[in-house]
């Protein structure tokens, strides 16, 4: 329990994010048990210009971009052939900043200021991520319910002060 708290916490004040592997990233785990911990870091939700948006913060910030079109993911059969190109994750590392991003995935929603934006917890192990999602969920508006997913565990809510909050575990 206090190290869900204490790596939550190690997340805020490192910006720290672990959806996808960047080499040469200092691994801010617990190296000696190779224990791997949750982290925060911000989550762009971008309407179509993922991609785009993305390269011109690399061009700004430097650092190493990854990128996962839908239709290149575990993800692509779940999604209409009109998404295929949009981009699913992006992940942006540099000394300065650590950014997570995708296309607005959710074609019956619609994308307004505050949407937009999100508290991204992720890594760890599931049982740690369950424990967060549980005690966020206190008057929440669950969204995704937290559950198994082809590229992981994964779930989504906004919290009873409106705040959105994305969970990501490896299998």
């Amino acid at each position: 329990m206090k190290r869900a708290y204490l790596s939550v916490i190690i997340g805020v004040l490192t910006i720290s994010g672990c959806l996808s592997k960047i080499p040469d990233k200092k691994n801010l785990n617990n190296q000696k048990n190779d224990i791997k911990m949750t982290t925060l870091t911000t989550y762009l939700l971008l309407d179509g210009n993922c991609k785009q948006a993305m390269e011109f913060y690399k061009s700004v910030f430097g650092g190493e971009l990854t990128t996962t079109e839908v239709g290149e993911s575990p993800m692509k059969n779940y999604f209409p052939e009109a998404l295929q190109n949009r981009v699913v994750n992006a992940r942006l590392v540099s000394s300065a900043v650590d950014i997570s991003a995708s296309d607005w995935l959710r074609p019956t929603e619609t994308r307004i200021q505050g949407n937009t934006v999100c508290l991204y917890l992720s890594g760890g192990t599931a049982e740690e991520l369950k424990t967060l999602y549980n005690k966020l969920s206190d008057g929440a508006n669950i969204t995704d319910p937290l559950m198994e997913q082809p590229f992981g565990i994964y779930g989504a809510l906004n919290d009873k002060f409106g705040v959105r909050w994305m969970f990501q575990a490896n299998k």
